[in-house]
């Protein structure tokens, strides 16, 4: 070996070594393990990303696809399907029983109350006329408020307002929304005329969902499911994001996470869990309509002949304000006395699911829909009332960076 191949050599394992050494001092994050295509394709280049796939999500993301359709678009989500309350609820296309108007006069003007149903009517027709009753199942049998005996008090008030309700809303609905009816279904225990809605409907949440999911995707829009966003950090130009998986960066954050949305901002939205049961198919189940018991805490329908009953959270308002799903004893047997002793109590039944959702609440109903910072907004706090607007909040959302 002459002298130059000695030199070059020399050079060569100097080059080497210092190329193995600074491979043995990169520090790769343990939650690194995609290829440089996965970032590339999913990752890279990112003009908005939303956090969650639920109504409010989904809806944010079809519209901003409408208004910038060269954006690359990616919704992140959780769950394996959508999580909190957007597949979790009852299905109801209900505008606020007269107890809940009422009770909420008491927080609220009536300037605030017209509102906040006007916007409930008008989210409600948005979605009709994005996904097609069709796709919706949309059922328009009313909504009835029924008064149990010992409710005789809250029955009367309402009875003794019922022509100032019917006007104050006059202006969404057009006519009376509130009217008296006999208790055709036969329920025990109750006071004996409902309060009858006649404008409210109910919905197949699944199909609704499953509707959304393939528009949103027939748009070329990207949903990651399995992904947790943990931190975030907004810069000038961008906003690094941190998730249970990887790190990437996205020009525009939207977060739509409703009841869930404490971990990421500091907005005053609290959690609100709601549990819900379905007996097993029940033979010639005549009951038709949306059904709500002391001031909505409890609500109830028909669905595929089956009683889907909900609520309870009056019964513990503080182990209710968790984003843990599950059930309790206490929730649980009130929601099985509720069936046996007024809804069906001249009917055999058995309970065949059990399940619970987290909704997002405050002590103002109004939504939260607003920029965070400069490249960072929220749509959330939707206060049990997600399918009626969170078409209309993903919507606002859309176009809080305009």
């Amino acid at each position: 070996m002459n002298g130059n191949s000695c030199r070059a050599s020399k050079r060569t394992n100097k080059v080497t070594s210092t190329i193995l050494k600074s491979f043995r001092t990169v520090s790769i994050p343990l939650t690194m393990n995609l290829s440089y295509w996965e970032y590339k394709t999913w990752l890279s280049n990112i003009d908005f990303t939303v956090v969650g796939s639920g109504i409010v999500g989904l809806n944010c993301a079809l519209q901003l696809k409408k208004k910038h359709p060269k954006a690359k678009i990616v919704v992140l989500e959780k769950g394996l399907m959508p999580q909190g309350a957007s597949t979790k609820n009852a299905g109801f296309a209900c505008f606020g029983s007269i107890s809940e108007i009422l009770s909420d006069l008491k927080t609220h003007s009536q300037e605030e109350v017209l509102k906040l149903v006007q916007n409930r009517w008008d989210g409600i027709n948005t979605l009709r006329e994005i996904l097609g009753d069709s796709i919706l199942d949309l059922q328009l049998h009313g909504g009835h408020e029924l008064f149990l005996n010992a409710d005789k008090a809250l029955y009367e008030k309402c009875i003794s307002e019922l022509d100032i309700a019917n006007e104050l809303l006059y202006p969404v609905f057009g006519s009376d929304a509130f009217k008296l009816s006999q208790n055709s279904f036969k329920f025990k225990g109750i006071e004996q005329n409902y309060i009858s809605h006649g404008f409210e409907g109910q919905i197949d949440t699944g199909k609704m969902m499953q509707g959304l999911l393939k528009k949103v995707q027939s748009e070329g829009i990207t949903i990651l499911n399995g992904v947790t966003v943990k931190s975030f950090q907004d810069n000038p130009d961008v906003v690094a994001i941190e998730t249970n998986a990887f790190s990437f960066s996205s020009k525009k954050l939207c977060i739509a996470v409703n009841g869930f949305s404490s971990d990421l901002i500091r907005e005053k939205v609290k959690p609100a869990r709601a549990q819900v049961i379905i007996t097993k198919p029940i033979k010639n189940l005549a009951i038709k309509g949306t059904f709500h018991v002391q001031e909505g805490y409890y609500y109830f329908r028909n669905i595929d002949n089956r009683i889907l009953l909900g609520g309870g959270r009056n019964l513990d308002f503080e182990s209710e304000e968790t984003i843990e799903f599950g059930t309790t004893k206490l929730v649980q047997n009130k929601l099985a006395d509720l069936l046996k002793e007024v809804i069906l109590s001249d009917t055999p039944f058995e309970i065949d699911y059990a399940w619970s959702g987290v909704m997002g609440v405050g002590k103002q109903k109004k939504p939260i829909v607003k920029l965070l910072s400069n490249n960072v907004a929220c749509g959330v706090r939707l206060g049990g009332m997600g399918i009626a607007i969170g078409t209309s909040v993903g919507r606002q959302l859309a176009v809080t960076f305009e």
